[in-house]
């Protein structure tokens, strides 16, 4: 077949991995291009004999040469196909998130099937990161789509802010930037804080110089999950950033202890709780680890509940083993530190680190601890950050709430 478009023939193995739902060609994959193009184009991938397996953007940049986009082959990639993607985006939002759809992931990449492509809606602020060269091209188009559909839904979006301050986009030949975008009827002169409600609870999320894009939005229904089993309790909330954690334990404990190495992190934290009234949380700016080899020393048990909420520790299969002596030193301090019948809400956000890897680390944790866990609930990220199978990059939260006995 030949639609016009450059050909990439690829290998056996990758007509199978795609074949299974992937949607990355990597260079050693490819067998021939049948014509020239430029990084960015889309291609069609074909198998040895010459069957369509998918379009997508090509780029000899990138260590994924190709990532595709769409596996029909009647598309076409004008404005109305990047117009009726975006709706696809939302309409799914709006019915898996209801309510809370006023501050939630609106696309989540590959599982959108706009690769590299993350916009989170805080309110009626938007912030995006584009890490892939062929959706930057159509940015234009993408962020133009998501604001007349929003506004159509009765969504009003005041300013788009891109946080494109990440080194991988380097990878892709593209320059690190942030700042408002420029279009008609949006702001481009914002203080770059608004406040969202979140559980019943308000934040301030600083989407210029937050972590990420501002807040992590993937946590939201397991933190209401730990507000079920904090009431009365004295409550560690390790890793806290701005205090999401925190605060939703905080409704119902008797007391809440909230650490963080970064202050900047911490003051948002204290403003957080002041904007809800909470006064029954102590916040320290503090190394985790060094805190938690502390307290263990001390031979008491100053808590009932302990949170980990930690950064991942890993961002490549290479250093995989590494991060999991990182992981398993936090949870056996932490289960040491628990007393009997205390709780533990555990989690990695690290695709490299598999849930079998995982829940293996945690029970040897617990063999050395000399304690036994008993599993509450087994949770993933929220269904705003969807998890499209045969594509494992997009399952990467895992989270454990035990009883520690």
């Amino acid at each position: 077949m030949d639609r016009g478009y450059p050909l990439v023939t690829v290998s056996k193995k990758c007509e199978n991995y795609i074949r299974s739902g992937h949607v990355w060609v990597y260079g050693d994959e490819i067998l021939s291009i049948d014509r020239e193009y430029q990084n960015g184009d889309i291609v069609d991938v074909l198998t040895g004999k010459g069957r369509y397996l998918g379009s997508g953007y090509i780029n000899d940049n990138s260590k994924i040469r190709v990532r595709i986009i769409s596996s029909n082959p009647n598309d076409r990639f004008d404005e109305a196909f990047y117009r009726r993607r975006v709706d696809y985006a939302l309409d799914y939002r709006q019915t898996v998130m209801g309510e809370d759809f006023s501050s939630c992931r609106l696309i989540f990449g590959e599982a959108d099937s706009f690769p590299g492509l993350t916009v989170d809606k805080f309110e009626d602020i938007l912030t995006a990161q584009v890490l892939c060269l062929g959706t930057d091209r159509v940015k234009d188009i993408i962020f133009r789509a998501l604001v007349d559909s929003l506004r159509g839904r009765g969504c009003e979006v005041k300013a788009i802010y891109e946080r494109n301050d990440v080194k991988v986009r380097a990878l892709e030949g593209l320059e690190e930037y942030t700042g408002f975008y420029p279009m008609d009827g949006l702001s481009t002169d914002l203080s770059g804080e608004v406040i969202i409600t979140e559980n019943g609870l308000r934040y301030c999320v600083d989407y210029i110089n937050g972590q990420k894009t501002g807040f992590f939005l993937d946590q939201k229904y397991n933190r209401r999950a730990v507000a079920r089993i904090a009431g009365g309790r004295k409550v560690l909330d390790c890793f806290t950033h701005t205090g999401a954690f925190a605060l939703n334990a905080a409704v119902t404990a008797d007391h809440v202890t909230a650490v963080d190495v970064s202050q900047s992190a911490v003051d948002m934290a204290r403003r957080n709780a002041a904007l809800n009234g909470l006064t029954n949380i102590e916040f320290v700016t503090a190394n985790v680890f060094d805190l938690l080899s502390e307290l263990v020393d001390s031979k008491t048990h100053p808590y009932d509940l302990i949170i980990l909420d930690p950064p991942a520790f890993t961002k490549s299969r290479a250093s995989a083993r590494a991060a999991e002596r990182g992981y398993k030193e936090i949870n056996l301090k932490a289960m040491r530190l628990l007393p009997r019948g205390g709780y533990l809400a555990t989690c990695s956000c690290s695709h490299f680190m598999p849930d079998e890897q995982f829940r293996r680390m945690l029970y040897s944790a617990a063999v050395d601890a000399h304690v036994t866990l008993r599993q509450i609930e087994c949770r993933q990220q929220s269904a705003d950050h969807p998890i499209l199978w045969g594509v494992e990059e997009t399952d990467y939260l895992k989270f454990y709430i035990f009883q520690v006995v």
